[in-house]
């Protein structure tokens, strides 16, 4: 087994800061089960289908790695793979810290503009782990609507909290719906 130190250690080797995304999509083609662990057959395995049999290999392939997160469906299976890769062993939820550091890495890459409103929100009045539908959910939320909310649904199918969310922007002022035409408009 891999642990955190062995992670790291291997990540000084890599030239990569162990907090890089880039880690998560190691992890991802690795098929690791849990964050900050290796098992042997997953390490193996992985780096196999990789072809990757020397550390010289592994730098050069990091680079690839990286450009698949622009990729929007290797984004989206990274996305969902990192709900579960980071979650307490033998919980259901996500807990809300470990969940808004997983979005500001992720959305860091995929440059969602309300990806701050949306943790201090949840900061502000969720407070609560975060289930794998509002995971799953948040992604699409921020692929489908605009961050000025004009495509907007309230009676989409969207989570709870995500309404909620809506609900929050306009009330701070950052979006603002006029009443009387449902339009939207965004305030940077």
């Amino acid at each position: 087994m891999i642990l955190v130190d062995g992670i790291t250690l291997l990540c000084n080797d890599l030239q990569v800061d162990p907090q890089d995304i880039v880690m998560l999509v190691v992890s991802w083609h690795m098929k690791a089960a849990t964050m900050c662990e290796f098992s042997k057959q997953e390490f193996i395995t992985g780096l196999q289908s990789l072809g990757i049999d020397s550390l010289e290999k592994f730098r050069e392939r990091i680079s690839f790695m990286r450009s698949e997160l622009k990729d929007e469906q290797k984004f989206r299976e990274i996305y969902n793979y990192a709900f579960g890769w980071a979650k307490e062993k033998g919980q259901k939820s996500l807990a809300l810290d470990t969940a808004i550091g997983m979005w500001q890495l992720l959305f860091a890459e995929k440059q969602w503009p309300l990806v701050d409103h949306w943790c201090q929100f949840l900061q502000a009045r969720h407070n609560k782990a975060i289930s794998r539908d509002t995971w799953s959910q948040l992604l699409e939320f921020a692929r489908i609507v605009v961050p000025a909310l004009s495509n907007y649904d309230p009676e989409g199918a969207w989570p709870y909290l995500i309404d909620e969310f809506v609900d929050y922007l306009t009330e701070c002022g950052i979006i603002q719906k006029d009443n009387v035409s449902d339009d939207w408009s965004y305030k940077l």
